[in-house]
């Protein structure tokens, strides 16, 4: 007889059961049919009675309050004994969802887990909770089975083997109750084991084989060299084989991979293809190391790409993203590359065709920050990806550290829990678990398109870096270690025992891997083939790295009637929009004016044309940054708001019908993971302009990872272009120290070898031009601009359309007029807005014998215009660089042995190059406004002489 479900209806129950009630009422499909069919009944007619009962309660639950909810068994009551029993066993049914992975068998070394005492249900899930005759009854299953009703016993065993064993998962509190159906479905019928033919169970075998000989050769062979293995963590090699072969018939053509260093290297050689006398020869060297001369990088840095191809007969394009010691910085510069091939493929499916992978290790996953930062990113409109695929390698340890001394949470993938995911834990001695997770994971995300979280709990059999002992620090640990075999052995002894394959097969598999890594050897050691990596190809095919001499320049000017028409647009509003009467005067206004008079104009409009002439050109543009769509200072205005409706329109976006795409961000308060996605989003859009903006310059401090080892260092250690601008407000005018400076010292100490441009334009024709040269010239670098704030719309920082209709981007703009070089006997040199200061206070003193040229371009510095500068004022007499920085800051240092190099070479006297700016500081600039006014007259009267 089948018991309804009026049998759980139990006084003792009505916690739970209310729940359940509470549920129905906000999703009636988010409960079992079997309760919605008893809810709607209650609704409906009230079935359920008792006389006698408290008013203004639903009828349910009075019933249940008084304990005299009747139950049926085929219309005949049934005992509160066996409505109890079932009461039970939901509950303990709900246990072993929410809390089976309290008790799994997770740690390969078998170390006893500690009780997890604190949590009210975990009794639920004991094998004592229930009685041996209990244990015979036949109860309602709960959906665990297809069968209605199964033996008790039968199900707790069900429920321990698919939440118990080496797999444990926390999913329970997804919000989503489809999603949660979904997975107890997927798990809970398959017992959380993937039904694998003895094909699919020795291919699993001839990965483990590889990944472990692949380790076992570079230990034998490099002894002592850094290669962070992979032993005891080899089941990451068949699971990123089970993604892969399991993603292909989904849909999916690429799969961006970041990772650290623990078993890159054998990612690189048994997934990546790339080839083990490669590895070797990297190992090697090459015979004449001078081509290498402060270049290359390690080889568990390097990237690598290829094509994966998958027994279902489709090819997976696969990117390893190159990755620094800084762990967990990858992380959003693959979100920003997968980002960038999804726009570029365009369509409803390109969530699932492009997939990004990261794999993390157990302690910088939760300790390093930008992790957070950047699966914030992971559901906002301007960065989402359709969900990552997260493989935590857990070693268990940190290079000395233990869990219990680097995270104050259970899993290392608690910081997840700030996301609505499912976090899978496996133990990765059982590589057929592995791999059913990897499985279930890739299916989940491309269905929900979200991030899936897999915790291999496994073990690192050497030390770090193979060059410590761990046992100094974790001997009991390591103890364990020494005494048990590899995943690959035992694996081997489980097909052997299942009689899959024979113990000669087994052996075979080992020695031909071991043999094929023997051949590999001989091939890198009678042949070295060692190169650095070249990615100039597909995408960057046409375009330049190398020297700025090298790089032809461009003109960047754009046909006036051009101009007009598409500054047209920008003031165009769409019929019935009502902007804000501030935006409607001081923007729409402008711009029409601008068309129409022929007006100069500020910062804002140059900018935005700058923006509208690639785009008609059919570069796409992507700009992000904190408040990015307004402007920090309310002089973009890109995008405009009807006050009216709150409905949105961007301008930029409506030029034309094959204009290029504009996508502008305003991005969440980080930056170190928007900088890394923006940066990420650059290497694969060579043809585009991708621009991070800063809400103030200083802010760029908190994502000095990623300009260190990224965005300055990228092509001279891994050959990686990026045409990234990075906009940062900077300038003194009182607002404070972390509003005054973009810290220019510190990109230019970064520069050599070419590596980026540095530049603080002063005019809004030079930014028009600036940024247009970025797009127009082949060379690909870095853009570092220093932008304004008080310049934004200061009356003597204004432009003409005739300035952007010719010329190009000057890198030094000299004295104008009929000002005589000549004649002149001093030469100040300066960038930014401090020209504007020296100008004026030149003029209020009638000073005609001093010179003032602005450097608009830092780096590449333009050494050849300086010179024919200073050749062209045979009485100079005195030579400085002015700045408002601090001495110890600002272009200085980095000015003085070039300037110094210059007048070296001067026939006859040789001139000092003197300093003029602020004192040297702690601090970037005062806090108080008076203060700063004293500073810039002192500044003044240093240049032309107190009182003169």
């Amino acid at each position: 007889m089948a018991i309804k479900q009026e049998s759980f209806l139990n006084g003792a129950n009505i916690d739970f059961i209310e729940g359940l009630y509470q549920r129905y009422l906000d999703d009636p499909a988010s409960v079992d049919p079997s309760w919605r069919e008893l809810f709607d009944a209650e609704r409906g007619g009230a079935p359920i009675t008792v006389e006698n009962t408290p008013k203004g309660t639903n009828g349910l639950f009075r019933a249940l309050a008084t304990g005299r909810a009747p139950a049926r068994v085929d219309g005949d009551l049934v005992s509160s004994s066996v409505m109890k029993l079932q009461a039970r066993v939901d509950q303990a049914v709900g246990a072993f969802r929410l809390r089976g992975h309290l008790i799994a068998k997770l740690d390969p070394l078998n170390r006893p887990r500690p009780v997890p005492d604190h949590y009210s249900d975990i009794g639920m899930v004991d094998p004592s909770y229930f009685t041996e005759a209990e244990l015979e009854m036949r109860v309602d299953s709960v959906d665990v089975f297809e069968d209605k009703q199964v033996k008790l016993r039968d199900l707790l065993a069900r429920l321990r083997r698919t939440y118990c064993g080496t797999i444990g998962v926390e999913f329970m509190t997804l919000h989503d109750s489809n999603r949660r159906r979904w997975l107890m479905g997927r798990m809970e019928h398959s017992e959380n084991h993937p039904r694998l033919s003895p094909e699919a169970r020795k291919r699993i075998l001839e990965h483990l084989s590889s990944a472990e000989g692949f380790e076992t050769f570079l230990h034998t062979k490099y002894l002592g060299q850094k290669r962070f293995a992979l032993e005891g963590g080899e089941s990451l090699i068949p699971m990123l084989d089970a993604l892969l072969q399991t993603a292909a018939p989904l849909g999916t053509k690429e799969v961006v991979i970041g990772m650290a260093h623990r078993g890159r290297l054998n990612v690189l050689t048994n997934i990546m293809g790339k080839t083990p006398e490669l590895i070797f020869s990297e190992f090697n060297g090459p015979r004449d190391a001078t081509g290498y001369l402060g270049r290359g990088d390690v080889k568990y840095h390097m990237g690598f790409s290829s094509d994966y191809p998958t027994e279902s007969g489709e090819s997976v394009h696969l990117s390893l993203s190159f990755n620094p010691s800084h762990l967990e910085a990858v992380n959003p510069v693959v979100e920003g590359r997968v980002r960038s091939k999804q726009d570029r493929r365009g369509g409803e499916d390109r969530q699932t065709r492009v997939v990004p992978v990261l794999i993390h290790g157990d302690a910088a996953f939760m300790g390093q920050g930008v992790v957070a930062e950047t699966l914030n990113l992971s559901r906002l409109a301007g960065y989402e990806t359709g969900g990552t695929i997260h493989i935590v390698i857990n070693n268990q340890v940190g290079f000395t550290t233990d869990p219990e001394d680097s995270r104050s949470s259970t899993y290392c993938t608690a910081i997840t829990n700030m996301l609505d995911v499912p976090v899978f834990h496996v133990n990765a001695d059982d590589p057929e678990a592995c791999v059913h997770v990897m499985q279930l994971a890739t299916e989940y995300r491309e269905k929900f398109k979200s991030d899936v979280v897999i915790d291999l709990i496994c073990y690192r059999r050497w030390g770090h870096n193979e060059g410590d002992e761990p046992s100094w620090t974790q001997p009991h640990m390591y103890e364990l270690i020494r005494a048990r075999g590899g995943v690959r052995e035992l694996y081997a002894k489980r097909l052997i025992e299942d009689g899959v394959l024979a113990d000669e097969e087994a052996e075979a598999i080992r020695q031909k891997t071991q043999d094929a890594y023997n051949e590999a050897h001989g091939r890198a050691a009678k042949n070295p083939n060692y190169s650095g990596p070249s990615f100039l190809q597909g995408l960057w095919e046409n375009y330049l790295g190398g020297p700025d001499a090298e790089a032809p320049d461009v003109d960047t000017g754009v046909d006036k009637e051009t101009l007009k028409a598409l500054l047209k647009k920008l003031a165009h509003l769409p019929e019935g929009f009502t902007p804000h009467r501030d935006v409607q005067r001081t923007v729409i206004k402008v711009r029409e004016a601008v068309v129409e008079e022929d007006k100069s104009f500020h910062w804002s409009i140059a900018e935005n044309l700058a923006y509208a002439t690639v785009l008609a050109e059919g570069h796409p543009i992507r700009l992000s940054g904190q408040d990015t769509e307004r402007g920090t200072f309310s002089h973009r205005h890109a995008v405009i708001h009807d006050v009216k409706t709150g409905d949105a329109y961007t301008a930029l976006a409506h030029l034309s019908e094959d204009q290029g795409p504009f996508r502008l961000f305003n991005s969440p308060l980080s930056e170190f993971a928007c900088l890394g996605f923006e940066y990420g989003y650059s290497l694969d859009t060579p043809d585009g302009l991708t621009i991070w903006e800063a809400q103030f310059g200083d802010f760029a401090n908190n994502c000095q990872v990623v300009i260190d080892q990224f965005i300055a260092s990228g092509e001279a250690k891994w050959n990686r272009l990026s045409g990234l601008v990075m906009l940062l407000p900077h300038g003194y005018e009182g607002a404070g120290p972390e509003h005054s400076s973009a810290r220019l010292e510190r990109f230019l100490e970064l520069c050599a070898n070419d590596n980026m441009q540095v530049a603080y334009p002063t005019t809004p024709a030079q930014m028009f031009h600036l940024l247009r040269r970025q797009v127009k010239r082949r060379w690909r670098k870095p853009l570092i601009v220093m932008t304004p704030k008080s310049l934004l719309r200061a009356s003597w920082a204004m432009s003409t359309l005739d300035e952007l209709a010719s010329g190009r981007f000057q890198r030094v703009i000299g004295e104008a007029g009929d000002f005589d070089l000549g004649a002149a006997k001093r030469l100040y040199l300066c960038s930014g807005k401090v020209y504007y200061d020296l100008v004026k206070e030149r003029e209020a003193r009638k000073d005609t014998t001093t010179a003032i040229v602005r450097i608009e371009q830092l780096y590449p510095f333009p050494e050849d215009t300086i010179r024919e500068l200073l050749s062209r004022m045979p009485k100079l007499e005195k030579l400085a660089w002015v700045q408002e920085e601090p001495q110890n800051a600002g272009a200085w240092h980095f000015m003085l042995p070039r300037l110094l190099q210059l007048v070296s070479g001067r026939p006859g006297d040789r001139l000092n190059v003197d300093y003029i700016g602020r004192a040297a500081a702690a601090s970037p600039a005062t806090g108080l406004s008076k203060a700063h006014e004293l500073e810039t007259q002192l500044l003044l009267d240093t240049a032309f002489g107190k009182g003169s």
